[in-house]
């Protein structure tokens, strides 16, 4: 059982994707919180969750402040994240401080599923139409923020993952290596790019030898 505290401002939504998610006989929705103050006076308690699905932009809380706090007392927690935001500076800002999803507000039920399922087996998931301006990298730098270029952080399974496509593996390849799914195979590899900042096979390759990024 995955067990989920859901926080989010908007009580009707709220209300709506905790039901949602309780249609799924492996999820549980332990805890609603309606504000980042609440989520922290939560997570004080030491509860038992094992997924922290967040709203970006809650009243009177800065969102970088937040996972901060969050991080301090608890640093393994898995963050999902929802927004209504597109763009890359958010995502970078926090990018710094660890999260393991972010989704947009119009995600569909399945893709909320699914991310959820991914972050719980470890891995990582962004939204499919998440729109990344990687051109801005230079902008982003200047003001502090993480670049393509520093420090990627990748798990265990997408380094896995990105040492078999740099052997030419195909995702089907993969997928009866690892013994998971094609389409868990093709999510990891978008993950993969997005992270590294590359749109396609022939710039995963390039990166992940450049930056040492992969297992001879």
């Amino acid at each position: 059982m995955i067990k989920l505290c859901l926080v989010d401002d908007h009580e009707l939504l709220l209300r709506g994707l905790a039901a949602i998610i309780e249609t799924q006989h492996d999820f549980e929705v332990v805890k609603t919180c309606t504000s980042g103050q609440n989520t922290i006076d939560f997570l004080a308690t030491k509860p038992c969750i094992d997924i922290l699905v967040l709203d970006v932009n809650l009243p009177n809380s800065d969102p970088e402040d937040l996972l901060s706090k969050i991080r301090a007392t608890h640093p393994q927690l898995p963050v999902i994240y929802l927004t209504i935001l597109r763009g890359s500076r958010l995502f970078h800002r926090l990018q710094k401080l660890g999260f393991q999803g972010y989704l947009f507000k119009d995600a569909t039920y399945e893709e909320v599923f699914e991310a959820i399922r991914t972050v719980a087996g470890g891995g990582t998931y962004y939204a499919k139409n998440i729109e990344l301006d990687f051109s801005k990298d230079q902008s982003i730098h200047q003001n502090g923020y993480i670049t393509k270029n520093s420090g990627v952080i990748l798990s265990k399974r997408e380094k896995e993952i990105l040492t078999l496509i740099c052997q030419e593996y195909s995702s089907a390849q993969i997928a009866a290596k690892l013994f998971i799914s094609v389409s868990t195979v093709d999510t990891h590899r978008q993950n993969i790019m997005i992270k590294l900042g590359v749109s396609n096979t022939v710039g995963l390759v390039k990166y992940a030898i450049s930056y040492n990024l992969i297992d001879n």
